[in-house]
């Protein structure tokens, strides 16, 4: 029986969108440096690619014209390896990742490249696509489909009970998280720095000009404490989300390579993990972010699971 493995994973730092690191750097480069560092972190050789699947919310401009084959050529692999692009919005990537592992399960193949990378910098700024967005007939049918994430979340908190303090003190845990694994030194196996340029502005004059820099940290990361985090402004006024209680806008790309476990094994390759499933599940468009509280109940039993079965939620 056929099995499918996670050998190596490589992810770019996340980058803070129009200001930040990657904020001149094209999504296929940026996708090829995640790409290139899983493949070498995994020992093999690119031809033993099949195929390269990425997942992008918002594949146009940079990341239109297949990014999954875009990506897999600027990652340095050869012109056999194939590619493709999934938009299943915020779950883009691990959708990829899945589809990789049903290649390897089901079609045949042995290697497959899967990952995920946005560009929010390239992409959703004033050269983005607007023309004939809104089909005004699916608003007839489902009025809030187009209703950005911001208000959405917003629907969210008051429509189950979320209050602004239980918001804020989860998302300094989460700051203070991240700070504690940088401490440790737990992002080393899977940050690769990226040299790249980018835009930088003279705060006096307001120009322009170009600058060389490596990122190697997530731009994310920020000391914080509860009493600054209950202190900011509301995004909305009259809400509940803040800078401090809601991810930033960010660049990044990752990668995972997924290998028939048989051939893992002849490699001598020790997997990181094994694919067992995954379930999707639709929801109201209004509270698009409850989407996991029911796709987990379905994955789970599929697998005849419980939430205390499962070591680590990530």
């Amino acid at each position: 029986m056929r099995e499918a493995v996670i050998v190596s994973t490589a992810r770019t730092p996340i980058g803070k969108a129009y200001r930040g690191g990657f904020n001149n750097t094209a999504s296929p480069t940026l996708g090829g440096h995640a790409v290139a560092a899983a493949v070498e972190r995994a020992g093999i050789e690119g031809d033993r690619v099949d195929d390269c699947i990425i997942g992008s919310a918002m594949p146009q401009g940079t990341q239109s014209l297949n990014l999954g084959r875009n990506v897999a050529l600027r990652g340095g692999l050869p012109v056999s390896v194939a590619g493709m692009t999934i938009d299943r919005q915020c779950s883009s990537g691990l959708m990829a990742v899945a589809t990789a592992a049903k290649q390897v399960l089901h079609d045949g193949m042995e290697v497959v490249v899967g990952g995920g990378l946005e560009s929010i910098s390239l992409v959703q700024n004033e050269h983005m696509n607007m023309h004939r967005l809104v089909d005004e007939e699916l608003v007839a049918m489902h009025k809030d489909i187009y209703m950005p994430m911001l208000q959405t979340a917003e629907v969210v908190a008051k429509r189950y009970n979320i209050a602004r303090d239980v918001m804020d003190e989860y998302g300094l845990q989460s700051q203070q998280r991240v700070a504690a694994a940088y401490e440790a030194g737990k992002y080393a196996d899977e940050i690769t720095p990226v040299k790249t340029t980018r835009i930088v502005w003279d705060k006096e004059t307001g120009e322009a000009s170009e600058a060389e820099v490596t990122v190697s940290a997530d731009e994310g990361v920020r000391a914080s404490t509860l009493e600054g985090v209950q202190g900011l402004k509301t995004v909305v006024e009259g809400g509940t989300i803040t800078a401090g209680n809601a991810s930033q806008l960010s660049d990044g790309a990752s990668a995972q390579v997924v290998m028939e476990a048989k051939l893992a094994e002849q490699l001598g390759l020790e997997p990181l993990g094994a694919y067992r499933g995954i379930a999707v599940a639709g929801c109201e468009p209004d509270e698009m972010g409850i989407g996991p509280v029911f796709a987990v109940p379905k994955l789970l039993k599929q697998h005849g699971l419980s939430v205390d079965d499962i070591g680590l939620w990530s």
